[in-house]
């Protein structure tokens, strides 16, 4: 097999070695398939099995985990792209596994539909994003795998499963599980997702200070469809962004404004800010600052996905812990104090989206109304004090880690914070008894 160029821009291929995108992942497989079609990834999964080999898919490797890591057979999905079909009297559309966020975001929108939300990037393909529980923000919509309809994936015998809020029971069981199945049950070879006809939104982005966030984030959330927020530590600031639904007319970002804005600062500047504060971390609360003052409020109207995503070229490591909704202001303002008290010195801002209750077996939304706080470090710094420190708080409010970001629970500790932990992995014991789908991770974090 040729060596393949990665989204992360890493080379691999025949025993070549993998990286995920931030770098911090490696894993050397013994061989990589890229199938073209479903039989043809059903046979490899088959064949690896005769080889006594594990199995794993990746995508393009933005999970900060080693959940897709394997030293057995690492399937790349890159050839499973496209749209199957679309139904516009069930308003559906089913797409391959390994297509890009992008590329589906964009087709939808030629044939004048959506996805009701998103998270904040399209680079994932939608098995990648949706196995590891991707969200964005939401105080009605949930995330990319509460979407689904309808799911294909191949199990560990290299049979074709099909499963549906619609089917017999235990389709129903495996579909409850594998919207956000972790590798763990099978490859996932197509998704059906709800759509709907494509409409506008209207954001809102404003600098605004942390304690009045904190005040009135109830109000905030109550509010406004969507609404996030970035908090810029070692100071009093944040920058705000509340989503709503809009008649239009469309106002998008002009072209020059969008390239300073989102190009310019967010990326470039900051990009080389956060080099500067690696350097010589004594200058970060001064950059801290001036990042805070850097962007001034805007409004416009444009496509979801356009207002829901935006660029991230700067390379960096991230941690994101879901806690009960009523919970995130205390757990903000710990998280603060933390960080005010202790000598270190953070470059990158702090992240706080919603989601509502879903019904997903291992959704950090599961069965209750969640908000996630999201801390970040600059690719090449270290991060296990700040991450530590912060991963102290957040299980103290019966936090759950995301499952494609950095953290170090285990599966005692989520048989805690998942009611229907067990559903999960006595549906693995009967679709895959003999580990197929393990590595080091799904080993942790499910148990043996």
């Amino acid at each position: 097999m040729s060596s393949t160029r990665t989204a992360s821009g890493k080379t691999s291929g025949r025993n070549g070695t993998w990286r995920n995108w931030g770098g911090n992942v490696s894993a050397r497989p013994a061989r990589e398939v890229t199938p073209a079609s479903v039989e043809e990834l059903a046979e490899a999964v088959r064949r690896a099995a005769d080889d006594g080999l594990r199995v794993k898919a990746v995508g393009t490797g933005h999970s900060f985990t080693s959940i897709a890591a394997t030293d057995g057979v690492l399937i790349r999905p890159h050839l499973l792209t496209g749209i199957r079909a679309i139904d516009r009297d069930a308003m559906t559309v089913t797409v391959e596994a390994g297509t890009p966020l992008r590329r589906l975001n964009l087709a939808l929108a030629r044939e004048g539909l959506s996805l009701t939300n998103m998270g904040d990037i399209m680079e994932q393909t939608v098995a990648g994003a949706t196995s590891t529980g991707t969200h964005g923000t939401g105080r009605d919509s949930a995330s990319v795998a509460a979407q689904i309809r309808g799911l294909e994936m191949v199990t560990a015998d290299g049979s074709v499963l099909n499963c549906s809020d619609r089917g017999t029971d235990e389709e129903r069981a495996v579909f409850a599980a594998a919207r956000i199945g972790l590798g763990a049950l099978g490859v996932v070879t197509a998704i059906t997702f709800a759509v709907e006809p494509l409409f506008l939104l209207t954001a809102r982005e404003e600098p605004m200070a942390i304690e009045r966030v904190l005040a009135e984030f109830d109000e905030l959330w109550t509010e406004n469809e969507h609404f996030e927020f970035y908090w810029f530590p070692h100071t009093g600031s944040t920058n705000t962004k509340r989503n709503n639904r809009s008649a239009g007319p469309e106002r998008p970002v002009g072209r020059l404004q969008g390239w300073f804005e989102d190009e310019f600062l967010s990326n470039g500047v900051f990009g080389a800010a956060n080099l500067v504060g690696r350097a010589a971390p004594a200058a970060i609360p001064a950059i801290a600052r001036i990042s805070s003052r850097a962007l001034s409020a805007r409004t416009y109207t444009d496509t979801p996905y356009k207002v829901f995503t935006s660029p991230r070229r700067v390379r960096f490591v991230e941690m994101e812990y879901a806690v009960a909704r009523e919970a995130v202001v205390e757990t903000l303002r710990e998280l603060r104090a933390m960080l005010d008290r202790s000598r270190l010195r953070i470059s990158f801002p702090v992240e706080v989206r919603t989601a509502p209750a879903d019904d997903i077996t291992l959704s950090t939304a599961s069965g209750r109304d969640t908000a996630y706080i999201a801390v970040h470090m600059f690719r090449g710094t270290p991060y296990q004090a700040y991450f530590t420190a912060a991963e102290r708080i957040f299980t103290a409010h019966g936090g759950r880690p995301h499952w494609g970001k950095i953290h170090t629970r285990d599966a005692e500790y989520f048989s805690r914070v998942y009611p229907r932990f067990g559903e999960f992995t006595a549906l693995r014991d009967r679709l895959d008894p003999d580990r197929l789908f393990r590595n080091d991770y799904l080993r942790r974090v499910l148990g043996p």
